[in-house]
């Protein structure tokens, strides 16, 4: 929108929406190269939905891999990425994220806030290139300090504890937290940084075709902040939702998304849409198969080591230890699990107890979910079939096969345990500990259904992280990263760690971009 009022309630260099990792990332590195840097996040914390990751980094020939012994290069991710990505997303656009993968770890890692560590965590794909042990970094543990710091104490909690309304650990933060914590004192290490929590972008303002500064909201009042550089638009996906969701995706509504709470609206894509941004991937999302909760929310489930997924003809349609988002788009191609009339049952034996063969990010209450017909439990599977009402005949007929497969030790349906990611998480016996077999009563079903953990559609970007117009010119004053963009994997998860390394490389290309600009106004 055209800006026609001249007063300012705020100004800087560089504003930064958003706070995730690919938002700290550019705003710490504006900041370094001397930019008056103003960071606004739309809720009470700081970290959005990196803060609820693992925070796995795919960063090919950075030098925490080669701490580590590890031999890696951006020649070498490249020719993984290429195999797995191919033409989906322009070449130009996945080489800039390759090449300045390691450039922005060692940018990083020059601040004595920021440290980086290798961890084993297979890529997705058998394609040429790839790494079946992985080439992921992740943040190091950040202790805390012995008196409270106003920053790391805004840091959003655990997934687990904020869904669940528990207290947030003592120790260190870990894993997403990690991130984002070495992130803020890095930016506040500059001396060049400034943050604003609880105030979300409304708008963004433009002069003669360019980015000038932004509206948002803050306590019921509107800010007008102006960026003589520009704007960085790091504000995670719409897959909070639920209009957007139904109008570009097709999907009932936005509440089995791990996305954090109270942000991920897709305001940042729509202001920038408003401002002329080009857009594509809409319909993408990262998906994952997700347990559901009593509260009708769903938390995202990986590595399962036990037990089978069944849709409402009571059959297996998958190979259950599939990297998630593989797992998610077989969801998707089976329309099973997508709404509350095509369930996906995860069936079970005894021998687990009260536990779910598999990881859950937030954990399940075996009580609560029984009473809410989430999990139920028979001492037959003739039983169970008619608890979660699919045909007897037909789950015990797949699991019978199952066991078969189980005995043989070769999944003939659906070749699991055939991958290295199969057996990363594997922890049965025999020649394939990915099937383990159902025959211990009493036996177990809990629903599934299809998740994400953000989407991946938004506006489109150029190698410098600026956002193009619909004629691939750029819009002067405007960058993006992260989910706010059209990924640069397409519709592909190639590894560990794609989503918010790729925010992050961008974030870092865009802010030295915004350094050299002449024009600022």
């Amino acid at each position: 929108m055209a800006n026609t009022d001249n007063r300012w309630d705020q100004e800087c260099d560089v504003l930064v929406v958003g706070s995730g990792g690919g938002a700290l990332t550019g705003a710490y590195g504006a900041a370094a190269r001397g930019l008056d840097t103003l960071v606004i996040e739309k809720t009470e914390y700081f970290g959005g939905t990196t803060a609820y990751a693992g925070a796995g980094l795919w960063l090919p020939g950075n030098q925490a891999q080669e701490r580590a012994g590890l031999t890696d290069s951006a020649d070498l991710g490249r020719a993984y990425f290429r195999a797995v990505v191919g033409d989906a997303t322009d070449h130009d656009l996945q080489d800039a994220y390759l090449d300045r993968a390691a450039e922005t770890v060692a940018f990083l890692e020059d601040n004595p806030h920021v440290r980086f560590e290798y961890r084993p965590f297979p890529d997705y794909y058998a394609a040429p290139g790839r790494f079946d042990a992985g080439r992921a970094v992740f943040p190091v543990d950040l202790p805390l300090p012995d008196a409270p710091h106003p920053l790391l104490a805004a840091v959003r909690p655990p997934a687990w504890a904020e869904r669940l309304g528990l207290p947030v650990p003592d120790g260190p933060l870990t894993d997403g937290r990690a991130l984002i914590g070495r992130l803020l004192l890095a930016l506040e290490s500059t001396g060049n940084g400034r943050t604003l929590l609880g105030t979300g972008l409304t708008r963004l303002l433009t002069e003669d075709g360019r980015v000038t500064g932004a509206e948002a909201e803050a306590g019921g009042r509107t800010l007008r902040i102006r960026a003589r550089r520009g704007v960085l638009l790091a504000a995670g996906g719409f897959e909070a939702n639920a209009e957007l969701r139904r109008a570009w995706q097709g999907l009932p509504g936005a509440d089995w998304t791990m996305g954090a709470p109270g942000g991920n609206t897709g305001q940042a894509l729509l202001a920038a849409v408003e401002a002329g941004a080009a857009t594509d991937l809409l319909d993408q999302a990262w998906w994952c198969p997700s347990l559901r909760f009593p509260d009708g929310s769903a938390a995202f489930t990986l590595g399962l080591h036990g037990g089978i997924f069944v849709d409402g003809s009571g059959r297996r349609f998958a190979n259950e230890s599939l990297p998630y988002d593989q797992m998610g788009r077989q969801m998707l191609a089976a329309e099973a699990g997508t709404g509350p009339d095509n369930p996906v049952w995860w069936v079970f034996d005894g021998r687990f107890g009260d536990e779910l063969p598999g990881i859950t990010v937030v954990p399940a209450d075996r009580t609560a979910f029984s009473r809410a017909g989430l999990w139920h439990t028979a001492d037959t599977l003739d039983a169970l079939a008619a608890r979660i009402g699919v045909d007897a005949g037909a789950l015990c007929a797949t699991v019978a096969t199952f066991n078969g497969h189980a005995a043989d030790g070769v999944d003939t349906d659906f070749h699991r345990g055939e991958d290295p990611y199969d057996r990363f998480f594997a922890q049965g016996e025999g020649a394939n500990p990915c099937l383990v077999p159902i025959e211990k009563g009493p036996f177990h079903a809990v629903r599934i259904v299809l998740g994400d953990l953000g989407t991946k559609g938004g506006v489109r970007t150029d190698t410098r992280a600026r956002v193009l117009r619909a004629d691939g010119t750029a819009i002067p004053g405007l960058y993006a990263a992260g989910n706010t963009t059209a990924s640069v994997s397409g519709p592909c998860y190639p590894g560990p760690g794609v989503p918010i390394g790729s925010a992050m490389v961008f974030g870092h290309i865009a802010a030295e971009d915004l350094a050299e600009r002449t024009d600022a106004r």
